[in-house]
């Protein structure tokens, strides 16, 4: 059973890091896709998750224009672990963040294109 947990959440000051980590069991690691998408508190279940970054296979990766420059995603295959590197933080960066896999090689940016999802961590960038 494929298995995804975050960590690394929590409140930090506008201009702040916080590192994310996603532990994934269940699987071979480089099999899968892993996104991660976030959903503010605004947002209403069912709404699309919005997209925030994934690394695939080749070390492919890929960011959205909103964290680009900002946020690193990188891997640990040993650990199988992604990581979410987020520096210069924003308020409006504040949201449950997921991390998610696919076997899909495309459409990566689109959450529907991933078939698991771990619980979230929520991160919190106070101004």
């Amino acid at each position: 059973e494929v298995q995804l947990v975050e960590s690394g959440g929590g409140l930090v000051q506008a201009g702040g890091s916080l590192r994310l980590s996603c532990a994934a069991s269940g699987y071979t690691f480089d099999d899968y896709a892993i996104g991660w998408f976030r959903q503010a508190s605004g947002q209403a279940l069912g709404q699309d998750r919005d997209f925030v970054a994934y690394a695939r296979s080749g070390d492919i990766t890929a960011y959205s224009d909103s964290v680009k420059g900002r946020f690193t995603i990188s891997r640990d295959d040993a650990k199988k672990t992604l990581y979410l590197q987020m520096d210069n933080l924003k308020p409006e960066d504040t949201a449950v963040y997921y991390c998610a896999a696919s076997t899909e090689p495309y459409g990566l940016d689109v959450w529907r294109q991933y078939d698991y999802w771990g619980q979230g961590t929520q991160v919190t960038v106070s101004s």
